[in-house]
């Protein structure tokens, strides 16, 4: 079998890309609330309110709404409805609705349903792979190869998720040359684009400086997204940080819901109230009705008994009676 990633250092010079130091105009905001947020809740919400979850983002502006993720129920109980929770919500025209497909049974059913764009995920750290799919990276990208691989023949694209790039809760910090690898080889199997996830929260602008700085040498900024988590009250800067290296995809859940079960105290996702809140104080559009957003995070939020991680929300909230 050949060995993915002990690939020599000019392998990685064939592809090299110049960092945009210009701040995007625009930015899509991916919403990934109904997957990555809901996932790992304990409570089991019923299908209904998951269906109203994503209709109520679905009138707010936003143009990417991760659904779900088809993986088997006994792993993750949240998403046992998954093809049902796909097929019913409202698909507006110009929004795209992602899922989460680790394996090629994951994607062939996601296919029977209809759904036109998934996602594969992965991650910079051995230690994380293993907890999180029990396997290395390279078994994980081999795996993965097959869902490209259908993704192709029915024309169906494929994001890639790259977890851990700057800290492991496991391994500690990580180089940004183990990220490099990782993208490196998700672009060549296909993907259309990479999200450069903070799964534990631990990064600072320092840190996503010199990952972006090596990430970018051999990947165009356009195929970018970063997926920052609030752990220690970094993910705001670090995605101003990402702008200034012109990343224009940012990956954020509602009121901050989400976590992850392998990072002992990873708090959740970054609130996409508050990046919006951010993104266009800075003059960057972003489409988003913000008072809409906010409305559908107390929805949820009630839904779940549980208090808004948003700044934004719960002082739009306390200023606007209507909120």
């Amino acid at each position: 079998m050949l060995n993915i990633l002990h690939r020599s250092v000019k392998s990685f010079s064939v592809r090299r890309y110049t960092t945009n130091l210009a701040q995007p105009t625009a930015v899509r905001i991916v919403e990934v609330g109904p997957r990555d947020g809901l996932q790992n809740e304990p409570t089991l919400l019923p299908t209904e309110t998951k269906i109203e979850l994503i209709n109520a983002l679905s009138n707010t502006g936003l143009r990417s709404i991760e659904v779900t993720s088809f993986v088997s129920a006994k792993w993750v109980p949240q998403m046992g409805d998954n093809a049902e929770v796909f097929q019913r919500i409202n698909k507006l025209p110009g929004i795209s609705y992602p899922v989460l497909t680790p394996n090629l049974k994951g994607f062939q059913t996601a296919l029977k349903v209809g759904a036109e764009e998934v996602a594969v995920f992965g991650a910079a750290s051995e230690s994380f792979t293993k907890k999180n799919v029990n396997c290395s990276i390279e078994e994980s990208l081999i795996r993965f190869q097959d869902v490209m691989d259908a993704a192709k023949k029915t024309h169906v694209k494929v994001r890639g998720y790259v977890s851990t790039v700057v800290g492991c809760p496991y391994e500690g910090k990580i180089k940004p040359s183990a990220v490099v690898r990782v993208v490196d080889k998700l672009l060549e199997m296909g993907c259309y684009e990479i999200s450069l996830g903070d799964t534990i929260g631990v990064g600072t602008p320092g840190s996503f400086s010199r990952m972006l700085s090596e990430v970018t040498k051999i990947a165009p900024v356009s195929m970018l997204a970063v997926h920052c988590h609030d752990t220690y009250g970094q993910a705001l800067p670090n995605i101003l940080t990402s702008l200034d290296f012109g990343v224009a995809v940012v990956d954020a859940s509602v009121s901050g819901l989400g976590g992850c079960p392998y990072a002992r105290g990873a708090s959740g996702n970054a609130a996409t109230e508050d990046v919006v809140y951010m993104l266009h104080g800075l003059g960057v559009e972003t489409g988003i009705d913000l008072p809409k957003l906010v409305n559908v995070g107390k929805f949820i939020c009630d839904k779940l008994n549980w208090r808004s991680e948003s700044k934004v929300n719960r002082a739009m909230r306390k200023t606007n009676t209507n909120a």
